[in-house]
């Protein structure tokens, strides 16, 4: 096992979304249902980790739904770090989106129009009935990000996230400086790593790339 080929004053930020879920599989908005993986997602979960054994991490994250913490111990087992700390959160948790938890996806796009869809799927500041938006998510998330996780990075620590795809979205929006027009279109798949280094003397962040 390797620690971080990066430079000694910085740290190492490793996210992951979970690997695909029963709901993912059948184009549901799933929010904070919490549904089980698939197989086929423990297998994505099982990939990251073999994808990521060059690294050492000092302690993970995650939320409180169990798609997100059985990816995380599917990983933690494939790089031999079972021993580490880890803390759940629900700052951490999927977006929540109300009243379209638990309903296709294609029949909320033909009943509403694409229009509307993508406003409530993916817009920044727009609420699906009875939930969060993006601006929401952030609003939990970022503050958590800053107290706990920056903190570890800023003592040297490595860190490892397995979460969802809105939650992880926002702290990539403020590690990347994205702008609210165009967050909705940053992609985040299932069980790919996002890999940073933090640099700790200036608090900013490099996006690095995986190599296999």
């Amino acid at each position: 096992m390797e620690h971080t080929p990066f430079p000694a004053d910085s740290s190492l930020l490793v996210m992951v979304r979970h690997g695909q879920s029963q709901y993912n599989l059948e184009n549901r908005f799933t929010g904070n249902v919490d549904v089980d993986l698939t197989d086929l997602g423990r297998q994505e979960a099982q990939r990251a980790g073999e994808q990521l054994k060059r690294f050492h991490f000092d302690v993970a994250y995650t939320s409180i739904l169990k798609r997100a913490q059985e990816s995380l111990t599917i990983i933690l087992k494939a790089i031999g770090e079972t021993e580490i700390p880890v803390y759940k959160d629900a700052a951490l948790n999927e977006r929540m989106y109300g009243d379209l938890q638990g309903l296709n996806k294609g029949d909320i796009l033909k009943q509403y129009g694409e229009e509307q869809f993508n406003l409530w799927r993916r817009s920044y500041a727009v609420q699906p009935p009875h939930g969060e938006s993006l601006k929401d998510t952030e609003a939990r998330a970022i503050p958590y990000f800053t107290k706990e996780i920056e903190a570890q990075l800023m003592a040297g620590k490595n860190v490892l996230i397995v979460a969802h795809g809105n939650s992880l979205r926002t702290i990539i929006k403020k590690l990347e400086h994205i702008s609210d027009e165009d967050i909705p279109n940053r992609e985040l798949l299932t069980g790919i790593p996002e890999i940073y280094s933090f640099h700790r003397s200036s608090k900013t962040y490099t996006q690095e790339k995986l190599t296999v």
